[in-house]
C-alpha cells in the first residue's frame, strides 16, 4: 500500500495492564481502541449469562465493540495523517462526541485497547503494522490498579466494579494467552517502552 504513509503499534493486554499510562509515556498519537464501544442502548450487545452480574452488559466480550469501525480509522491514519475519531463515555455507557486525531509528523499511531489483539492480523494484511504488544503484570497488581482506577473514574456501581475484577483476575491468563496467539509479543509495560522506543528512533 504506497499509501501509507504512518504505521500502527498496538498494545493489548488484560484491563488494568498498564496499556494506558504506557502510551501515555511513549508519547505517540494514540488512537483508544475503547472509543469504539458500542452505545448501551445497541441491542446486539452481548448480556452476562451467569454468576452474580448475571443479565448485565458483558464489555469484556469482543462483541461489545465495533472493530471494522477502528479499522477503518487506523487505515484512515496511517493513509491521510488525520481522521475524525468517537469520544466514548465508559461511565454513561455511550459515546459523546468526536475528535481530530491527526499524527503531525509522526510516523507511528499508537492502538491501545482491551480488543487490541483482534485488529491485529487485519492490520498486518492491510500492511498497517510495525508491531503488536501484549501488557501484563502480575494478576494481583492489575486488579488493584484497574480497581482503583475504575472507582476513581465512577465507571460502575462499586460492587460490579469488585465482581468484575474479581472474574477478569482469574481470566487474565486466557486473555494473555489469546492475544499471544492473534500475533502479541507478551511484554511488561517497561519492556515494551525501551522496545517500542528503540524501534521509533530507528526508524
Amino acid at each position: 500500500m504506497s499509501s501509507v504513509h504512518a504505521q500502527v503499534i498496538v498494545l493489548a493486554g488484560p484491563s488494568g495492564a498498564g496499556k494506558s499510562r504506557l502510551a501515555e509515556r511513549i508519547g505517540l498519537p494514540l488512537l483508544s481502541l475503547d472509543d469504539f464501544y458500542k452505545d448501551g442502548t445497541d441491542s446486539t450487545l452481548p448480556l452476562i449469562t451467569d454468576g452474580a452480574n448475571e443479565g448485565l452488559v458483558d464489555w469484556d466480550h469482543p462483541d461489545s465493540w465495533q472493530p471494522e469501525a477502528a479499522l477503518t480509522a487506523l487505515a484512515q491514519l496511517c493513509a491521510e495523517g488525520s481522521a475524525d475519531v468517537p469520544i466514548y463515555d465508559i461511565s454513561r455507557d455511550g459515546h459523546c462526541g468526536t475528535h481530530t486525531l491527526d499524527l503531525g509528523e509522526a510516523r507511528h499511531v499508537v492502538a491501545e485497547g482491551i480488543f487490541a489483539q483482534d485488529i491485529v492480523r487485519a492490520c498486518a494484511e492491510r500492511k498497517l503494522l510495525e508491531a503488536a504488544y501484549c501488557i501484563t503484570q502480575h494478576p494481583a497488581v492489575t486488579f488493584w490498579r484497574r480497581l482503583t482506577r475504575d472507582l476513581r473514574e465512577h465507571r460502575k456501581p462499586p460492587l460490579v466494579l469488585v465482581r468484575r475484577g474479581l472474574t477478569l483476575a482469574r481470566q487474565q491468563r486466557r486473555v494473555v494467552a489469546d492475544a499471544v496467539a492473534k500475533g502479541c509479543h507478551k511484554v511488561s509495560p517497561e519492556q515494551a517502552l525501551r522496545e517500542i522506543r528503540d524501534l521509533t528512533i530507528t526508524v
